[in-house]
């Protein structure tokens, strides 16, 4: 689905046949100006995406921005103005904060990991863990806050998970079912392989040549640090499963390349906004 038909939509289950509190004060024979104000200190993300559901609204309104996607906030500061029809206003106010909350937090809690690993170099990745149909914006706001997209979908990386591994039976069958499929379809894909422990680890680096990374999950620092050990540079080290911000360098310095964190998307906090809709 295109962006516009998602804001389309997005507005249709919220507005349905109409807004009944703002037909009841007669909104529509108003003119008004909105300001949106930032209440924390943050990454701001959908100011664009605002001023694209305000024209969708009503063309006539007019949109001013104050802070443009990927401004660090300061607590006071007025990220935009809109100026137009009182009801176009509302209308589109929920749908406007929503949008900007949620991307801002996002992009807000990415770049907390990105501070966290500063100096590392380390890069922080996302997942799919993503709201359904949501996910280009969450993924847009990952980067906003400096992060690294992981994969979009199933269709653009090989990642050969416990569940598959469990389903073949072992490590190497996957990877060799991965790689005939791979030939078979002259895909360019990279593959990523997760593994559980050192002998997963052990059958995966008989095949460095061929995949592109490892995936520890659910490792500790310490396992990290003994994995890349006997990894000895092979092959690219990515971690995952409950790594938080107060953990995320200690994963960075056991020698981490990649740290993927679904928190990023299904964790965030709301960064705090307000709309104020006042009679011009």
């Amino acid at each position: 689905m295109d962006l516009d038909s998602l804001l389309r939509a997005a507005l249709a289950e919220d507005v349905g046949t109409g807004d009944i509190t703002s037909h009841a004060i007669n909104a529509s024979q108003r003119m008004a100006i909105g300001r949106c104000i930032v209440k924390e200190t943050g990454v701001l993300a959908g100011v664009q995406l605002a001023a694209k559901v305000y024209k969708i609204i009503d063309t006539s309104v007019e949109f001013v921005i104050h802070l443009e996607d990927g401004t660090l906030t300061k607590e006071g500061e007025l990220a935009f103005e809109v100026y137009g029809n009182a009801y176009s206003l509302l209308i589109g106010e929920r749908l406007v904060l929503n949008l900007l909350q949620r991307l801002s937090g996002i992009a807000t809690l990415t770049r907390r990991y990105v501070e966290a690993l500063a100096g590392t170099g380390c890069e922080v990745l996302d997942t799919r863990k993503t709201t359904p149909l949501w996910r280009a914006l969450e993924k847009w706001a990952v980067r906003l806050g400096g992060g690294t997209n992981h994969r979009f979908g199933l269709y653009d990386q090989f990642l050969i998970k416990d569940n598959h591994i469990d389903l073949l039976g072992g490590v190497a069958p996957a990877i060799e079912a991965v790689l005939r499929y791979r030939a078979q379809h002259d895909l360019k894909a990279p593959i990523v392989v997760e593994v559980r422990n050192l002998r997963e680890i052990h059958a995966a680096l008989a095949y460095a040549a061929e995949i592109d990374r490892l995936l520890l999950d659910n490792f500790s620092p310490e396992q990290v640090r003994r994995a890349v050990d006997y990894i000895g540079g092979r092959l690219p080290v990515e971690v995952s499963g409950g790594i938080t911000l107060e953990t995320a360098r200690a994963y960075a310095e056991a020698g981490a390349r990649y740290l993927s964190a679904g928190a990023l998307t299904h964790s965030a906090s709301a960064l705090d906004l307000s709309l104020k809709i006042q009679s011009a």
